[in-house]
């Protein structure tokens, strides 16, 4: 039987990043679901191309925005399933099992529980808040990856072509049919760090509630970069 799931993954300037998320999917290739690895770029200016083709990854390039990355990645899938990941995100031991399992119904997506790769309570805090978020307000972000059959993402519309908030655009289109994953996703804390556990995440939040106040992605793009780059 044809591997079922095409993993999609925006990158830009990934290199580290993929380090941890690409080892991560290895259980995926030994149970066959993995078809293939779809890395598609927005601009990378560092070796992040040579570390996808050293993983055997189809490489996609265009302009830079995750939306637009994304959406390129799913044009190029040939597998029924589509696991989209962002590079920074690895899933954790078990997670085939739980994928393996929620291939039998695809007229619902599924997402991973958040967790973050530091110790402490603000990390547990910020990660336990954006589980309750995603599976109390049908809101889980691209961190937390997104499992979901080709025929349903087109039924919905697909991937929204924006460069912020395409997660929650695409959440809110799937609203009633998202489910949680019994797998965790893993997903880098730098950003955190550099800001601030409380900092950052008052920032995201803000985000969040201007996007759905009907702010302009383009900006609330801008706003989320700075000052770091995205990662």
């Amino acid at each position: 039987m044809r591997a079922p799931i095409s993993i999609v993954m925006p990158v830009l300037n990934a290199q580290e990043a993929l380090r941890h998320s690409i080892p991560a999917l290895s259980e995926g290739l030994e149970t066959g679901l993995i078809a293939e690895l779809i890395m598609t770029d927005g601009g990378s200016t560092d070796y992040t191309e040579a570390v996808a083709d050293a993983a055997g990854a189809v490489w996609v390039t265009g302009a830079h925005g995750r939306g637009a990355q994304i959406a390129r990645g799913v044009a190029k899938a040939r597998a029924p399933w589509i696991l989209i990941l962002h590079a920074d995100t690895a899933l954790q031991p078990g997670w085939a099992e739980a994928v393996g399992a929620a291939l039998q119904d695809r007229e619902v997506a599924h997402y991973g529980r958040l967790q973050f790769d530091a110790l402490g309570p603000a990390a547990g805090f910020v990660a336990g808040w954006a589980n309750w978020r995603a599976r109390w307000l049908g809101l889980p972000y691209g961190d937390q990856g997104l499992l979901i059959h080709q025929s349903l993402l087109e039924e919905v519309g697909g991937i929204p072509d924006l460069p912020l908030m395409e997660d929650v655009a695409l959440a809110r289109a799937l609203r009633g049919r998202l489910r949680p994953l019994g797998a965790v996703a893993r997903t880098s804390a730098a950003r955190y760090e550099r800001e601030g556990w409380l900092r950052r995440g008052a920032r995201n939040l803000a985000l969040l509630l201007r996007y759905l106040g009907g702010a302009d992605p383009a900006r609330l793009a801008d706003a989320y970069r700075a000052p770091q780059g995205q990662d």
